[in-house]
């Protein structure tokens, strides 16, 4: 299984939109396909469960091919809308990075061809205040697709990031211009820029008026 861990620039920049356009490509090729989202925070409460739930966890569950629970999907659900790490600070808990690589172990026991994991807020985002993402990715062992929030200010963060992920030993496998700001002003070359600076394959542009790559 072929899997991928989705990181962005920047919480809010689209890592969903760019985990479900993979999903659906993939599917569109013939593949069988699942997804992972191990903490969510800003979540809301099911009114049938009563159990909190997250709208990202729920596109990604819409858009794979294969069923899985819930809770498959989403180990970690938190309602306040801030950093999982202090959300869960309040309540004297913490989250590890091997309980998380355990719940993609989990997955293995289905036949997919295609893993699409989405992070939690940017690539140096902290789990608990020793590990960060880059405990996760590098216990899965996967590669990193970077989603590039296009804003004015873009290319330093996107290169900032790109050279976090790769001087922490992981790989990029490719990475996605995903125009967050409908009114930004050269678009075309903001990209060619990264395309120049970031040493990664470049996967494509997503403009701001795609409002949903679901299924």
């Amino acid at each position: 299984m072929k899997t991928y861990f989705i990181t962005g620039t920047d919480t809010g920049v689209g890592k969903t939109r760019v985990a479900c356009y993979l999903l659906n490509e993939a599917q569109q090729q013939g593949q069988k396909t699942i997804a992972f989202k191990p903490v969510a925070s800003g979540c809301q409460i099911d009114s049938e469960t009563n159990k909190p739930v997250s709208e990202d966890a729920l596109a990604l569950l819409s858009a794979m091919t294969e069923s899985l629970t819930y809770e498959e999907v989403n180990q970690i659900a938190l309602l306040p809308a801030i950093a999982p790490h202090i959300a869960l600070s309040h309540t004297h808990q913490e989250i590890c990075a091997a309980d998380l690589i355990d719940g993609y172990d989990h997955l293995q026991k289905y036949t997919a061809d295609v893993c699409i994991i989405e992070g939690a807020g940017g690539w140096r985002m902290p789990l608990n205040e020793q590990e960060t993402w880059v405990n996760f990715v590098k216990g899965v062992g996967c590669q990193v697709v970077l989603v590039v929030g296009l804003r004015l200010g873009c290319i330093n963060h996107a290169l900032l990031t790109a050279e976090a992920i790769q001087a922490d030993g992981c790989e990029i496998a490719g990475w996605v211009g995903n125009q967050i700001d409908a009114q930004m002003e050269c678009v075309e070359e903001n990209i060619e820029a990264l395309k120049t600076r970031i040493h990664a394959p470049y996967w494509g542009f997503i403009p701001f008026e795609v409002v949903s790559v679901k299924s």
